[in-house]
């Protein structure tokens, strides 16, 4: 597409081609061009009777322009329900945590809330890591009985 709002000569540019083909050509260019232009493009209406000027913003906007002109977006926030059970579950994983042996509770606060390595872990424990591995899971799976039980 050379430019906006102009058609090419599409039979000069193909001159073998049939009268459907070259239909079907511009009504694809003429799509293409409302698609880039016509949806970005706010559009200025002057009415010299009335000495007014009427702005009609784009149909498309971006994030940044909508930013600046200061437009609030609506937050996707969890609703009551969902956070009173959220707390009620984080609530119950804690005391399932503190019902854990010490070693079972290091492993599990290092790897989930110090966001360490399993690697990182069986070299300081001097286990392999297929070990540490075995034992999170055997971990996980008391943890899940023990909420359950709560």
């Amino acid at each position: 597409m050379a430019k906006p709002y102009r058609i090419p000569d599409f039979k000069k540019m193909y001159p073998e081609a049939s009268e459907e083909v070259i239909a079907v050509l511009k009504t694809t260019e003429r799509k293409m061009q409302y698609q880039e232009y016509d949806l970005k493009v706010e559009q200025t209406i002057i009415d010299e009777e009335k000495q007014t000027v009427t702005v009609i913003p784009s149909r498309e906007d971006s994030y940044e322009r909508l930013s600046e002109s200061a437009v609030q977006f609506v937050e996707q926030a969890p609703g009551i329900e969902e956070q009173v059970i959220n707390r009620i579950e984080i609530k119950q994983l804690h005391m399932a945590i503190s019902r854990l042996s010490e070693d079972d509770r290091y492993l599990i606060c290092q790897l989930y809330f110090e966001e360490r390595t399993e690697r990182d872990l069986a070299e300081e424990l001097r286990l392999s890591q297929k070990g540490i591995n075995k034992r999170k899971k055997r971990i996980i799976n008391h943890l899940k009985k023990l909420m359950e039980e709560i």
